[in-house]
């Protein structure tokens, strides 16, 4: 089956026709504009690709995701919080976030970060959508997470760690932010065992679609709501 490929401003084929092998590849192109990346996640498709690699856009079936609310704090991310040895802070280092959380994403890619990416979601951040949590240690940065905040759903797209349990701690201060905004969803995207420990759970496309439509308002409730 011929993947289809994009031009800039092209719509996104039906996320039913994306792959099985490998799983959900959707369309391959187009751009990394601020309205194609808003298009993308209000329909559950994100890009995912490598420097050597054009934009590959992705919808994996299954989807995994955390409920906030079903967020799993284990005894010894008790006892680390309770300790105190870490501060958090919430957008005041996007850049530095994105830059370390590129290499974790995959043991087999160089970096899935390229400068095209930062460059977009750079963008994002100033918009208000993208969103970092920075995890300090004496000063230094050594866990945080970056996503994208859409409506009712947290859009996770990487997390990093240099030192124990610092990306966790970075989770766990988000989350209670996050249920204070009424953000009912975190898209994890695809299976870890790491966060299934945490919580997150496998939903099939249709699923985890029919809870965007539900969860992100669209765009024509959302301008109205800005004017």
């Amino acid at each position: 089956m011929m993947v289809p490929v994009l031009v800039p401003g092209d719509p996104f084929p039906p996320t039913n026709s994306a792959l099985k092998d490998p799983d959900g590849l959707l369309a391959i192109g187009g751009d990394l504009s601020v309205n194609t990346l808003m298009r993308a996640y209000r329909s559950g498709i994100f890009p995912w690709f490598t420097r050597d690699q054009p934009i590959l856009w992705w919808s994996p079936d299954p989807r995994l995701i955390l409920f906030p609310k079903n967020f799993k704090i284990s005894r010894s991310l008790q006892k680390t919080l309770r300790k105190n040895t870490y501060q958090v802070t919430t957008n005041q280092s996007f850049l530095s976030v994105i830059e370390k959380c590129g290499p974790k994403r995959h043991s087999d890619c160089e970096s899935w970060i390229t400068e095209e990416m930062i460059v977009a979601y750079t963008k994002l951040f100033e918009l208000g959508i993208a969103k970092s949590v920075e995890t300090w240690l004496n000063g230094e940065l050594v866990g945080g997470l970056y996503g994208l905040s859409i409506g009712h759903v947290f859009f996770g797209e990487s997390m990093f760690s240099i030192a124990p349990d610092a990306s966790k701690v970075a989770l766990a201060t988000y989350i209670d932010i996050l249920l204070n905004e009424n953000v009912s969803m975190i898209d994890c995207q695809v299976y870890s065992a790491h966060l299934s420990s945490l919580g997150a759970e496998n939903v099939d496309r249709q699923t985890f679609e029919r809870m965007l439509s539900e969860l992100i308002p669209s765009t024509k409730t959302a301008e109205c709501r800005s004017v």
